[in-house]
């Protein structure tokens, strides 16, 4: 008898252990390096936490440097195909796709990122943004207001007359080219070479941006003009997200969200603040915030474009009402 107990222990030691099952992998497509800023303050966090309590039923791995893809126009495809499971995407990039994510652009509409990126966690949670619905939204961010920094001198809003500028967006592009500048939808890893080569003359960024990928090394004259910032989001495939057991799902809903929203506001908004008191006392470059009478002809410009954007569809005057709801809220919890 105890000869067959102890080979029935040995059996049953050798049966597979459920406890010790594979955690589910799943594969993060990132543009650009692990050193990046944007990696540092808006994915990181995420996929640290994810991994760490996560240990043994789930796993994220980052692919880096467009391992996958470094297209920033694909990336949302690749996430809706699976063949990666999630991306941080810039809506702005790809704007037949996410056409109502203009809406969180808009320049003079929102005080600061924390405003805008509520709004558009908001929106997004809602289902009321087109172009979303074969994701699940880990977490939506607007960057800090994009000022523009340039190669040449800018003194006051008239030197904005021919600048060729880069814009990541075309609802900027539609403001800078009231403005008289020439605007240049071009990618973020792509500015600095053009600017370099004087392809451009001027790129629009959030300070945080500024010596991200290089433009701060070309770009010396900085116009602190405030248009509006850029949104950003986590996506992960929506059939990816379902099939995965309850535990997993609300293992990335904890870390994604607003915990993930404060993390990243938290880390960019003080990264802002340092980078802009830098090029304050940096002697060789020159930094302009717009006067009085540099504003009596931004503030119409900004406000003209709001309204274009609301006559210029129902769907759209709808969606801009539902913001301004959205803030009016925010504002009255304050």
């Amino acid at each position: 008898m105890r000869r067959i107990a102890k080979v029935m222990v040995a059996f049953i030691c050798l049966l597979p252990n459920p406890a010790a099952a594979e955690p589910i992998n799943l594969k993060l497509s990132f543009f650009t390096s692990d050193r990046s800023q944007i990696y540092q303050g808006s994915v990181k966090p995420f996929v640290d936490a994810v991994n760490a309590e996560g240990n043994g039923l789930l796993h994220i791995e980052v692919y880096f440097s467009g391992a996958i893809s470094g297209d920033l126009t694909r990336l949302p495809q690749l996430v809706s195909d699976g063949t990666a499971d999630l991306a941080l995407v810039v809506p702005g990039r790809t704007p037949d796709r996410f056409h109502d994510t203009s809406a969180l652009e808009l320049a003079g509409l929102f005080r600061d990122a924390s405003e805008a990126s509520q709004v558009f966690a908001q929106l997004a949670s809602d289902g009321m943004l087109s172009g979303y619905e074969e994701f699940h939204v880990v977490c939506a961010f607007v960057a800090g207001a994009e000022s523009i920094h340039s190669r040449k001198p800018i003194a006051s809003i008239a030197d904005l007359t021919g600048l060729t500028v880069r814009v990541d967006n075309l609802t900027q592009a539609d403001t800078l080219q009231r403005l008289g500048a020439v605007p240049v939808l071009l990618s973020i890893n792509q500015t600095t070479e053009a600017v370099s080569n004087g392809t451009i003359d001027a790129a629009t960024f959030p300070p945080s941006m500024l010596f991200e990928f290089g433009i701060g090394r070309v770009a010396t004259h900085h116009y602190m003009i405030r248009l509006g910032g850029a949104p950003v989001a986590l996506l992960m495939n929506r059939e990816k997200f379902k099939s995965l057991p309850e535990q997993a799902q609300a293992l990335i809903n904890k870390y994604g969200g607003r915990w993930l929203m404060e993390q990243s506001g938290k880390y960019f908004g003080e990264l802002d603040r340092h980078v802009l008191e830098d090029l304050e006392a940096d002697h060789r470059r020159t930094v302009v915030f717009p006067d009085a009478a540099d504003e009596k002809v931004i503030q119409p410009v900004f406000r003209d474009v709001i309204e274009q954007y609301a006559e210029s569809s129902d769907h759209n005057r709808e969606l801009l009402a539902r913001v301004r709801a959205e803030l009016a809220k925010l504002r009255t919890t304050e």
